[in-house]
């Protein structure tokens, strides 16, 4: 098969839970400990930082990875979801995993994907970690997909595990409150393993030092810690928080020690570094796009924060969702003098627009419907002045099919 041919028989055979929801998540651990015996157990031939949460894992997981680089180590770096190409889940020193090793390695292993069906996520996960252990990595940075105690990065036992902001998001597979959700997350926490949470909440804070303290980790809170201030290439005020969580995390790993100039370089650098897409980020001037990922309360709570300090003559949001979101704790957030461009992500688990509609039609709110993103994003150029700011977000999916 080509590349193509293989990104399609993985996406079809096995769904992606990013497409399909669901149907395609595996609540258990033993399909990867099995498939990843099969490859030889390739984690246990690399370090790794492993990073959860609800919010900030992925910004988190590209700083780390960017300012180990810059220490002059071989990093790998496995995030999700992708935004233009599978590969980008996978790479060392910021550059993807190769086309060939993709088609090569579903070649070889198709039979017993086939037959033990695993999940779209499991057999990246085998992936990349057969990828990281051919290619003799320094440390992988490894972020969880969803929740933690059950996700097939669960395997590895790092150097340090990271969690970050704890919000109320795919409440159906991890619970319904915060400590719940956290409870989840610090399945991540292993035996004897150093433990850094980025954000003290009162909430979940107990959850973590019970875990941790039945595990014997030595528990970090970031924000509770004097710590240096850091400029990041990231923008978004939010980064601030996330800056905490890896500057606690970089102390605490002694077994790969990093000078002050790598991580001044690699906060700097992320972007060039990593390749890093989505998170805060201008697509264009006159008028000025800008585009964010989050897609949860916790998130776009922040991202509207810092939109209303933005200077703009107008305001345009393009804005499509999944199904699960819960709309009615979402739309308090929405600014009232802006225009809405409302679309849908194409993808399966897009969330259907009459919902998404009648969501808004009591609302006051100025909006527009439109069946495809592009549609909607094209609108917004259209009506936008030279001193207006349009924002995509809503979803990855609204953010990847602009970019």
């Amino acid at each position: 098969m080509t590349y193509r041919q293989t990104l399609d028989w993985m996406f079809a055979q096995l769904p992606m839970y990013q497409l399909r929801g669901a149907e395609a998540y595996h609540a258990k651990l033993e399909p990867t400990v099995l498939f990843a015996a099969r490859l030889g157990n390739p984690h246990h031939r690399f370090k790794s930082i492993h990073v959860a949460g609800t919010n900030g894992k992925g910004s988190s997981s590209h700083m780390l990875a960017s300012v180990l680089q810059e220490a002059g180590y071989k990093v790998g770096l496995y995030t999700s979801p992708h935004l233009k190409d599978f590969r980008e889940r996978i790479k060392i020193n910021g550059r993807p995993v190769s086309e060939d090793f993709v088609v090569a390695f579903i070649k070889e292993h198709k039979p017993y994907l086939e037959k033990a069906g695993l999940s779209f996520f499991e057999m990246s996960v085998g992936m990349a970690f057969a990828w990281f252990a051919e290619q003799g990595v320094d440390v992988a940075v490894v972020e969880v997909g969803l929740g933690g105690r059950l996700d097939a990065t669960n395997i590895v036992v790092p150097e340090v595990s990271l969690i970050t902001n704890i919000g109320l998001d795919h409440t159906e597979f991890l619970g319904t409150s915060l400590p719940l959700i956290a409870g989840e997350k610090a399945g991540i926490i292993k035996e004897g393993v150093p433990v850094v949470i980025s954000e003290t909440q009162p909430e979940t804070a107990p959850v973590f030092r019970e875990v941790a303290a039945r595990k014997n980790a030595p528990i970090t809170f970031a924000d509770q810690q004097q710590l240096p201030n850091y400029e990041t290439s990231l923008l978004g005020d939010y980064q601030t928080r996330n800056i905490k969580g890896v500057l606690a995390v970089l102390q605490t790993l002694k077994t790969l020690p990093v000078a002050e100039k790598a991580i001044v370089a690699g906060l700097r650098r992320v972007v060039e570094n990593t390749g890093l897409l989505g998170r805060w980020q201008q697509l264009r001037e006159h008028p000025r796009v800008l585009c964010d990922t989050a897609h949860n309360r916790e998130g776009l709570e922040l991202v509207f924060r810092q939109l209303a300090r933005q200077p703009y003559k107008r305001l345009h949001l393009v804005l499509g969702f999944v199904k699960e979101k819960n709309l009615e704790t979402l739309l308090p957030l929405f600014p009232p003098g802006a225009h809405y461009y409302l679309t849908r992500p194409n993808i399966p688990r897009g969330m259907d627009l009459d919902l998404l509609e009648g969501a808004f039609r009591d609302t006051g709110l100025n909006y527009r419907r439109f069946e495809r993103i592009a549609d909607a994003y094209d609108a917004a150029l259209e009506a936008a002045g030279p001193d207006d700011l349009i924002f995509v977000g809503g979803s990855t999916f609204t953010v990847a099919e602009v970019i």
